[in-house]
């Protein structure tokens, strides 16, 4: 583990002048490593050196060194300088690897000679990578370390690093996720945990015999969502794109050809809203199985949610950066959203109710009114209002209005609603799952009354996409699909807010 408790002499936050007075400290340094090397042409730093081990493989292999143990061993190693201190004939420094681990360098003047043990003082400062070699040992007070018979700058910073003892700020952080992956072991294990989110959702679908594919991020024109997207221009083919919005359209034109288990992990990008669940640009998740059906498509989500969290966490019950102990496991609970709205609110709601009823029970409890308001888009909006707030548990919240899924196939016996399903965790929306809607006659009728919805205002209603009708047309097979934000799956599991789960999310 890393030691992150503030020595007695540990610096102060540098001050804007501060870092201006230490910039040109450090660059005469830079110019003193240039004259004074032999190959001055390769610049300041050397292009190889002879690292041999690393600062973790040695932790592990003496990590029951008693103090004051010598060993025998030679290492070589290269870290971050996050701590210095130098006294006569003794100096001290704690590198640390990419990781978060760290190792002392002890560089004295018996090992390293006057001259190289002045230079160390003179040239070394914190946030440099320095390379050093020499005999693995415990010091007295119990500290692996390298007691140094060799060393080099493998690369000077320019500029101070930030008090490694004082947290930056969320902003400080999400502007400089450089510095924060130097000096906060929350955001290097974040990470390094969703990179076994990524892995632990592909064994999966390797399990149920998915393939995985690429579809296009440059599109001539958006489909596959409810959502405003970002337009750009290609010069070479002289016409509008937008950037994706969802893969779903090519997706199930896989399906079609014949790839009847497909899924991606690709970057989408809408042109909305920025919060604490939303970013413009978003990694996504979106799966599709030939002969499954929504119900089917459930029980693969929560395997694959299930699965990634035992992958992060060693199990479904994962503790979030607050403290909060979550349990992801068992069965997660199925309800109907009519059902669940009727409850909440002490009011029959059904596919049925008119508009002006919803919007009279709305105005009632102080709901604000939907843009371009429908049917469906009333009944969702309150059962926001009434329900979504009490969900504590994964839950599954089944069967949409129509008029808002014009991609789901009707729902088998209900009418007036689709079998779709939208996935809550933490109060937020996990992902979304469909019995897709495959025949192509009343998908162009579904396509049309978006368009009508889009001629009214709606930014975010679907265009009539004749290529994917086309596609549909050659016949897709009876079909279950689900998307899910691979963001908001860390926020599941880590309890972070979403700018956190992003290594480097877009800023003002």
């Amino acid at each position: 583990m890393t030691d992150t408790t503030a020595p007695a002499d540990a610096p102060a936050e540098p001050t804007e002048e501060d870092v201006i007075e230490q910039k040109a400290v450090r660059m005469a340094k830079r110019e003193r490593l240039i004259a004074e090397r032999v190959d001055a042409a390769g610049g300041a730093y050397p292009v190889s050196l002879g690292v041999t081990d690393t600062i973790p493989a040695l932790r592990e292999r003496f990590a029951d060194l008693e103090a004051g143990a010598e060993t025998g061993v030679t290492a070589a190693v290269a870290g971050r300088v996050v701590f210095s201190r130098n006294t006569g004939k003794l100096c001290f420094a704690s590198l640390q690897s990419g990781d978060g681990q760290r190792i002392q360098a002890m560089v004295s003047l018996a090992a390293v000679g006057e001259e190289s043990l002045q230079a160390w003082k003179d040239l070394v400062d914190l946030g440099d990578h320095v390379f050093v070699s020499g005999e693995v040992i415990s010091s007295r007070r119990g500290e692996l370390s390298i007691m140094v018979s060799d060393w080099a700058i493998a690369s000077k910073a320019l500029l101070p690093l930030p008090n490694m003892y004082t947290e930056l700020s969320e902003e400080g952080r999400v502007r400089s996720r450089f510095l924060d992956l130097i000096v906060r072991d929350q955001a290097r294990q974040t990470v390094r945990a969703r990179a076994k989110v990524n892995a632990s959702l592909r064994r999966t679908f390797d399990d149920h015999d998915f393939v995985e594919v690429e579809t296009p991020m440059l599109q001539t024109q958006p489909g596959g969502a409810s959502a405003r997207p970002f337009i750009t221009h290609s010069n070479a083919f002289d016409t509008e794109l937008f950037m994706r919005i969802a893969p779903e359209l090519f997706l199930k034109r896989a399906v079609v050809g014949g790839i009847d288990r497909v899924f991606e992990i690709n970057r989408n990008f809408r042109n909305e809203g920025a919060d604490s669940t939303h970013s413009p640009e978003f990694a996504m998740l979106e799966a599709y199985q030939a002969y499954s059906d929504y119900n089917g498509i459930a029980d693969l989500t929560q395997e694959l949610v299930q699965n990634a969290a035992v992958a992060v966490a060693g199990s479904t019950t994962v503790t979030w950066a607050d403290g909060t102990v979550y349990d992801l496991g068992g069965e997660w609970a199925r309800i109907s959203m009519y059902g669940s709205l009727s409850e909440a609110a002490g009011v029959e709601v059904t596919p049925q109710t008119p508009v002006a009823e919803l919007a009279a029970l709305g105005a009632a409890n102080g709901v604000d009114e939907p843009p371009h308001p429908t049917h469906g888009k009333w009944v969702e909006e309150l059962w926001e209002h009434f329900v979504k707030g009490g969900l504590t548990r994964p839950t599954f919240v089944m069967d949409f209005p129509v008029d808002t899924s014009p991609l789901v196939r009707d729902h088998r016996s209900i009418p007036g609603v689709v079998e779709k399903w939208d996935l809550y965790v933490r109060g937020f929306e996990l992902a979304t799952g469909y019995s897709e809607l495959v025949d192509p006659v009343i998908q162009r009728e579904r396509f049309v009354e978006q368009a009508k919805l889009a001629a009214r205002g709606d930014d975010e209603a679907m265009r009539i996409d004749d290529e994917f009708l086309r596609a549909l047309e050659h016949g897709m097979p009876p079909s279950g699909g689900m998307g899910m934000g691979i963001d908001r799956l860390m926020m599941a599991i880590t309890g972070l807010g979403i700018r956190e789960t992003i290594l480097f999310p877009l800023v003002k």
